[in-house]
């Protein structure tokens, strides 16, 4: 049974996080390795404002911020229509956000985004861009395109281990009665449903990009009441059910079901209707770097238009342009840069800190919460000892952890012979209020967290830690927008989905939630807004 056409999983535990490690842990060696993750320092500097005033003022029509998905996204959109005249800003060494890649001496590996789903055909900029790349065969506009084989997830594509055992699929089956079973059933055919729904006005229920979807009563109501609670209202009770459902709102929205609207928890399952010529609905595309392939393949035609090392720390509207001061990481100094039009693809939180009035704005990005996540990259030298059941897979869950589970990097290559690898393990700090999972990031050491992956890993894999010879860990304090119960559709985004004569927002944060067609999808949306103000001419890469 698949994970993410029929259901798809995130585990239980939702009240388990961090818990303080035991003095074993503490005291045991741990393999090198680093502490990394976006420039903590930099970032809470905001709070300060103590920042040099600019010492040079630059004028340019476009100005972008942020170069995660979405403002590569849009920087790509404007190369592709001919436009070049602009400037991205990326705080980071490199662009790519949340779909950042690295590589070692065994194999090149995922910092956060590690899959896309096959595109539906509404996802029209993200099959453009995977055209462009190669990886879609043909029309990116057919039904069921053909995709290269080699970025296909080969199989077997997951597994769960629960009780001593690895199981084939995400969805509890062994020992599980038929009452529960039954309710299986009744939760995929409604889902089926939900998928197949249309409104009056011809708009699917649940579309991807969400800006889409129906807004009709019927369906915005869903997003007032949890996921949890929508499951229990339908009469549907079985645990390892609800267990599934907790993992899908964790592995998407780094939220449990019980915080998640139920808008969201059904749109992970209804909203995605990609299909392919030469692979099942429920595959997805991969690499051994996650999703840096598709922040690079944006990033490729941008050249010297991305500008590194560059902070963001003030932004003022003169009436006559965005002056946008920012400080230059490796130069230590601030420039001022005067644009016609601005497209602000950073985190929306980061907006209370640096723009100058606007409180309507700024009170709206208050409105936003934000889960905190940690990846971390462990690299062996041989493939861990299995406990009984299915074979090692790409993605692999643990019933009732913590964890997200891991992935492996080396999968793609489908070797005949097992040797060294990495694997990478996520976590949502989803049992815990964002603040507190925030803090104890930032306070936890790098040996300590360490300790307690190994720990946890070593429950399905006893040599775990006798192969483990490096781990590096990534903190992401504000790593995706929570869509909780009754905000979504409750008129919090709308300030940012609107169009303004010189600023425009183009993060994942406007759709309410973290993945990378919605990112894409805003980067796009904002691009194509901002030629139009322009007046230059381009053909439109939406629906």
């Amino acid at each position: 049974m698949d994970r993410r056409h029929f259901l798809a999983g995130i585990g239980a535990a939702a009240g388990s996080s961090f818990l303080p490690a035991c003095t074993r842990t503490v005291e045991t060696a741990m393999p090198p390795g680093q502490l990394i993750g976006p420039s903590l320092e930099l970032g809470h500097r905001l709070r300060t404002g103590d920042f040099p005033a600019p010492t040079e003022t630059r004028k340019l029509p476009v100005l972008i911020v942020g170069g995660g998905v979405a403002g590569l996204s849009a920087g790509w959109k404007l190369e592709r229509a001919g436009f070049r005249d602009f400037l991205l800003l990326e705080l980071e060494s490199e662009a790519g956000g949340n779909a950042r890649g690295a590589r070692n001496s065994v194999s090149a590996y995922p910092l956060g985004a590690h899959y896309l789903p096959l595109p539906g055909r509404e996802s029209v900029a993200t099959r453009e861009l995977l055209s462009e790349l190669g990886v879609l065969q043909g029309d990116p506009r057919a039904l069921r395109p053909r995709y290269d084989e080699r970025f296909l997830c080969a199989s077997p594509q997951e597994r769960l281990y629960r009780n001593g055992l690895w199981q084939e699929g995400l969805l509890p089956q062994i020992g599980v009665s038929a009452a529960e079973k039954a309710q299986y059933a009744r939760f995929q055919q409604l889902m089926a449903d939900f998928r197949r729904k249309r409104d009056s006005a011809g708009r699917r229920a649940f579309a991807l990009p969400m800006a889409l979807s129906s807004r009709e009563p019927e369906f915005l109501a869903l997003d007032r009441v949890c996921m949890r609670d929508w499951l229990l209202a339908q009469g549907i009770d079985s645990p390892h059910l609800h267990w599934y459902v907790d993992y899908a709102c964790r592995d998407d929205y780094g939220t449990s079901s019980a915080e998640a609207s139920a808008w969201a928890g059904i749109h992970y399952f209804a909203g995605r209707d990609g299909e392919a010529e030469n692979a099942e609905g429920d595959n997805v595309l991969t690499a051994p770097d996650g999703n840096a392939w598709l922040t690079r393949g944006l990033a490729h035609r941008l050249g010297e238009c991305v500008m590194p090392g560059a902070l963001v720390h003030r932004v003022a509207d003169t009436g006559r342009h965005l002056e946008v001061d920012v400080f230059l990481v490796a130069e230590g100094r601030s420039l001022r840069l005067q644009a016609d039009q601005l497209i602000w693809a950073a985190p929306l939180f980061v907006l209370p800190a640096v723009l100058a009035g606007r409180d309507d704005l700024k009170s709206a990005a208050r409105r936003y919460s934000y889960a905190p996540w940690l990846v971390a990259n462990l690299t062996l030298s041989g493939m861990p000892e299995e406990r009984a059941g299915a074979g090692i897979a790409w993605d692999n869950v643990l019933y009732d952890s913590p964890g997200l589970g891991y992935v492996v990097a080396t999968h793609q290559q489908m070797r005949l012979r097992p040797g060294a690898t990495v694997l990478t393990y996520y976590r949502a700090l989803s049992g815990m209020v964002p603040t507190a999972g925030r803090e104890l990031l930032q306070n936890s050491s790098r040996e300590a967290l360490a300790g307690q992956i190994l720990d946890e890993l070593s429950r399905p894999h006893p040599n775990l830690r006798s192969l483990t010879t490096n781990i590096d860990i990534v903190r992401y304090g504000h790593a995706m927008a929570r869509p909780t119960t009754g905000f979504l559709w409750s008129g919090a985004r709308e300030p940012f989905a609107a169009d303004g004569p010189r600023l425009r927002f183009a993060h994942a944060d406007v759709s309410g939630f973290s993945i990378f067609e919605e990112a894409q999808y805003r980067g796009v949306l904002a691009a194509e807004r901002t030629l139009r103000r322009l007046g230059h001419r381009f053909t439109t890469s939406l629906v």
